[in-house]
């Protein structure tokens, strides 16, 4: 693993890897798929792309929708990619559920698409937050199937003001 980088959230830790020109991974530390590593530096540390990363992060965690995105690389299946795309289309303060994704994804690809593959897509997730999946919730508004914990994914809906 590569050296990661640590953000001191309201939330807990942030773990960032990056290469050299983007963000390639965001977790909460200890959160479900995130890397261990035993070399971690303080933000104060970081390359420059990765300060921005943690400048959008300062602004997300006031309240605040951040006007610019960090650059961000995802690698995953051309089903994971087409989910994430969707993702990063849902703004700041509004939630969709697993089956509107699905049935967008079955508009888009003509093919039928499941909640539950949807599901199995955002919980691979690996750049969180920029990449919001914790704004995908279950039917009738149900808090589900987030990475770094529900009580997280509830907190940073609250902070939106979805909740």
């Amino acid at each position: 693993m590569s050296t990661l980088y640590v953000y001191s959230s309201p939330l807990g830790d942030i773990l960032l890897a990056c290469d050299g020109a983007a963000v390639t991974g965001l977790w909460f530390k200890g959160q479900k798929n995130s890397p261990i590593s035993s070399h971690t530096v303080p933000m104060a540390a970081a390359p420059a792309h990765l300060k921005l990363t943690g400048e959008w992060l300062d602004i997300y965690f006031s309240g605040k929708a951040p006007d610019f995105t960090p650059p961000i690389s995802l690698s995953g299946t051309a089903f994971q990619l087409a989910v994430w795309e969707l993702l990063k289309q849902i703004p700041y303060g509004r939630a969709v559920t697993y089956g509107e994704l699905a049935r967008e994804l079955s508009l888009l690809s003509g093919k039928t698409v499941s909640a539950r593959a949807v599901g199995g897509a955002v919980g691979r997730n690996p750049v969180s937050l920029i990449v919001p999946c914790h704004r995908v919730i279950g039917a009738k508004g149900k808090l589900t199937g987030y990475a770094g914990g529900l009580e997280r994914k509830r907190r940073l809906l609250e902070l939106e003001g979805i909740l």
